[in-house]
């Protein structure tokens, strides 16, 4: 039985302008009619412009998230630039409520950390600031502040994450995976849109690549971003000899 949070989504391209870049500019994305999602953890992977933090975005708006990132109950704007694509997905939700939630996206983090400020409301500082080490998220370096923040949710939620590397080092990237894989054996459900090689190798992960214009479920080994990271590290004089040598 499928118990995840999101079991599956379609999309009515019908739905969408037919002059939209989304219909024509991304390759790998106008293949989704739907999409099924049979694991706790789902990594969206791709070059650039593929189209998978566009998936993911679409995705959280239709669950009902802010654009900008923060749970459920966070509304605000600093800056509209949502695609219409949530306006065509579908979400098969299953019978689980998750009793917690949260949309990261590196780039408005400092915004929702600033909500996470005000929502404080009246309760006390050294209460509040308990589930983040003891002081203000403002306190925190951005990574620190980003897995401060993650790592105060206990229950099994649902989470979306773009990018979450972004703000962290390669230690601290092995704490989100350690976090993210504990959290996922709990029966939470993670979307996650990365690059990242280390959360890229999270165990058990559904792997889904954007690249070369097609959608498809691949291996960790066959993503493109181990490939290169391993090129790097295991033939660096060669790969840089042959980078610097090109005109």
């Amino acid at each position: 039985m499928n118990d995840k949070f999101i079991r599956s989504l379609q999309i009515d391209w019908n739905k969408i302008s037919e002059n939209s870049y989304l219909a024509h500019g991304i390759p790998a994305l106008r293949q989704i009619n739907f999409l099924e999602f049979p694991e706790n953890i789902t990594i969206f992977v791709g070059e650039n412009g593929s189209g998978k933090s566009t998936l993911l975005e679409a995705i959280a708006v239709a669950y009902g998230f802010n654009p900008e990132g923060g749970t459920l109950n966070y509304r605000f704007s600093t800056f509209d630039d949502v695609s219409e694509l949530n306006q065509g997905i579908t979400l098969t939700k299953g019978y689980r409520r998750a009793a917690s939630n949260y949309f990261f996206r590196a780039e408005s983090f400092f915004n929702v950390a600033t909500k996470a400020e005000e929502y404080r409301g009246y309760t006390p500082k050294e209460i509040y600031y308990a589930r983040y080490g003891g002081k203000s998220l403002h306190e925190h370096s951005h990574g620190e502040s980003f897995l401060a923040y993650f790592q105060s949710f206990e229950d099994a939620g649902l989470y979306l994450m773009d990018e979450p590397e972004a703000a962290l080092s390669p230690q601290r990237q092995l704490s989100l995976f350690l976090q993210i894989s504990k959290m996922a054996k709990a029966g939470s459900q993670f979307f996650l849109a990365s690059h990242s090689p280390i959360l890229l190798g999270i165990p058990d992960a559904y792997i889904l690549s954007f690249d070369n214009g097609e959608l498809k479920c691949c291996d960790y080994k066959d993503t493109e971003s181990y490939q290169i990271m391993e090129m790097f590290i295991n033939h660096r004089d060669v790969l840089v000899g042959r980078l610097l040598d090109e005109p």
